[in-house]
């Protein structure tokens, strides 16, 4: 295993065990979510140069996409809920409550 191979490892299991037990603000979760999706992006970057292969250039980019359209939701989502519940804790969300 390479170096790059255990920095990529590491970034994307420390991100997602952030994501699991450090969940006490909702930016907290967002920030380890785009984390993990910049860990993945630099990973399949890598992936077609190490391989010499020019056919996968073009997933890079578009999971770039959807990571940028995830942020915007999430930042959207960030405020809309600070606006109606006054805080972003993760414990002053209800599901079962409208």
């Amino acid at each position: 295993m390479t170096a790059l191979h255990l920095s990529f490892y590491s970034a994307f299991t420390l991100s997602s065990l952030g994501l699991a037990f450090h969940r006490t603000h909702l930016i907290s979760a967002l920030l380890c979510l785009e984390s993990m999706m910049l860990s993945m992006y630099i990973g399949l970057t890598m992936w077609p140069i190490q391989t010499q292969t020019a056919s996968f250039t073009l997933l890079p980019i578009l999971m770039l996409a959807f990571s940028a359209c995830e942020a915007g939701t999430g930042l959207a989502l960030l405020v809309a809920s600070t606006r109606t519940h006054g805080s972003d804790h993760l414990r002053n969300f209800n599901l079962l409550q409208c």
